[in-house]
Parts: C-alpha cells; structure tokens; sequence
C-alpha cells in the first residue's frame, strides 16, 4: 500500500486529507510540525510526501530538505502563499508539485495520482511479470495463463497494467478508470468497469467465482492479489 506523510498543522484541512487520501486506498501518517515531520521522516519510509509551507517551528521547506538527503519520494507542497518566489523556491528545492489554498480535494487527489505515475517504474520492467499461472510480457503486450496465450482486448490489457503498477494498493473504480482513459475515452463509466473487470476475471481466474488475481475489497475497490 501506497504510504503518504502528511504535514499540515491546520486540524480541519489535515482530517480532510486524512479522510480522502484513506478513501482512495492510500496509507497516511500525519504531522502536525517540522520536529514531528523530521521525526517521521527518520523512522518510516514513505512513498509520498505532503508539506505544508507555513508550520508553527519552521517551513515545509526544511523538510523538502531532509526527504531530498534520504530518498527520492515525491513532494507536493500546500500553501495558502501565492507569491511566485515561494512556488519557484518550492520546485528548485526539489519538489514536483504546488497546491494553492483553498483547493479541492479531488483536484489534490489527482495531482498526486500524476506525481506517482511519473515515478513509477518503466513500463519495459513488466516484461516477464507473473502472478501465479498468469504470466505477462509487456514487451509483446501479451498475457499467458499456464503458459497459454489469453487474447485481451486493448482496454482489458491496459486495465490490467493499471493493476500490475500499482501492486499491492487498494485501487478505487476512480483510479482505475484514470488509468484506463487514454484508450476508453468516454465509452467506459463506472457501471461499465465491472463488466470488464469480469471479462478479465473469465479469461484469467482458475475459478472466476473465487478470484485469486484481481481481488475485491469491500467498500474500497479491488487489488492485484495478496
């Protein structure tokens, strides 16, 4: 599961972040300072970070810092300042992305949706992916079920990339229909995707009926397996 450090001292918008990104499947840890984010920062490994700007013992910025000398997890600042200097401070010291205050939820949610593609790793790097009797070679775009060729149609195909991305997260219907929309366009809604997510379970799935593969996850959405 996708981990996210949020650093936002302001409780109102802080359990509104909270809320929305453990809705989408995401995992959070929240800071309410630059002490308890560095602290943070030190124990846990994260896949994403959150920052506000303005804190009650320092910058978001320090804190860009210190993630920039341990790894290279993303980093979006939030901040209600506008000023053009603090957006292009922000993006020099490393960061990938800037939220202006007040902003909307699902705007954020997919800004950082976005930030994650980008680090995720090349497509070439599925090539042989397996799970269980499914084998995949991205480089021929082709499937294999008990080293038998499985014909899945281009949305199909690119449904279950979408999956093997982001293995091991909970993906809501929304994230998958993002990952999906530059080849279904308007032709696939939410009612649609579980005819597809079934079509895919038929061909794939020793037993459809008890699927191993694609997973459904009870009030969240689905995920690649255990």
């Amino acid at each position: 599961m996708i981990k996210i450090m949020i650093v936002e001292d302001d409780e109102v918008i802080a359990s509104g972040l909270e809320y929305a990104l453990q809705a989408e499947g995401f995992e959070t840890v929240l800071c309410t300072s630059v002490s308890s984010g560095k602290q943070a920062i030190e124990q846990e490994t994260f896949d994403l970070c959150l920052l506000d700007i303005t804190l009650p013992d320092g910058t978001g910025y320090e804190l860009c810092k210190r993630i920039r000398e341990k790894s290279d997890a993303p980093v979006i600042f939030l901040t209600a300042l506008e000023d053009e200097v603090n957006v292009v401070m922000g993006l020099d010291m490393g960061a990938d992305d800037y939220i202006t205050k007040p902003f909307r939820l699902r705007e954020l949610i997919s800004r950082i949706h976005s930030v994650l593609r980008r680090y995720q790793k090349p497509q070439e790097d599925l090539k042989g992916y397996t799970i269980g009797h499914i084998r995949i070679n991205r480089q021929e775009a082709k499937v294999y079920k008990n080293n038998l060729e499985v014909a899945l149609t281009a949305l199909e195909y690119k449904l279950l990339l979408t999956f093997i991305q982001n293995e091991g997260q909970v993906l809501s219907r929304a994230q998958l229909l993002e990952g999906i929309w530059d080849v279904a366009g308007d032709f696939v809604n939410d009612n649609t995707l579980t005819v597809y997510i079934k079509r895919i379970r038929d061909k794939l799935e020793e037993d459809p009926q008890k699927p191993k593969i694609i997973k459904t996850v009870r009030g969240l959405g689905y995920k690649l397996g255990d």
